[in-house]
């Protein structure tokens, strides 16, 4: 049996990548921070190990405002590519709108479900979690309190 590739690449194509394997955790996000960083009133993350996640194409850039979150991105387009936290070893989470077919990936939880929009209505039983949905190293605090 073979395991399971996904394919992304940014708005320009000048970033391209590979996720081989099942993706551990997807999840809307509603966070006001990523709101911010990805343009759009919520983005869904899709997690991955590192070593799951290959670069084919190009090099990100890289940015940091909150402590412990480094955010990727192509610096020609723009376009939003991923967040490493240092709070959550080995685990990246790319953003759904960087997949080349985004329709493959379900959601499975609410994270920051207190920060979301009023103007967004949802009528899935997903769970609503009111903070992260992992479990993060507490010595990273929570980026919600930078």
């Amino acid at each position: 049996m073979e395991s399971r590739i996904e394919t992304g690449a940014c708005f320009c194509g000048a970033i391209a990548a590979e996720m081989q394997g099942d993706p551990f955790w997807i999840c809307f996000d509603h966070d006001d921070d990523c709101r911010r960083a990805i343009g759009s009133p919520l983005t869904i993350w899709i997690g991955y190990r590192l070593d799951q996640f290959r670069l084919t194409r190009g090099q990100p850039r890289e940015f940091s405002k909150t402590r412990g979150i480094v955010r990727s991105f192509c610096e020609k387009c723009g376009t939003s590519i991923a967040y490493r936290d240092e709070g959550l070893n080995d685990e990246l989470y790319v953003t759904i709108g960087f997949f080349d077919h985004p329709e493959r990936f379900r959601p499975q939880a609410h994270a920051y479900w207190r920060l979301r929009l009023p103007c967004l209505e949802f009528s899935d039983d997903l769970p609503r979690i009111d903070t992260y949905s992992r479990r993060r190293d507490p010595a990273f605090g929570n980026p919600v309190d930078r």
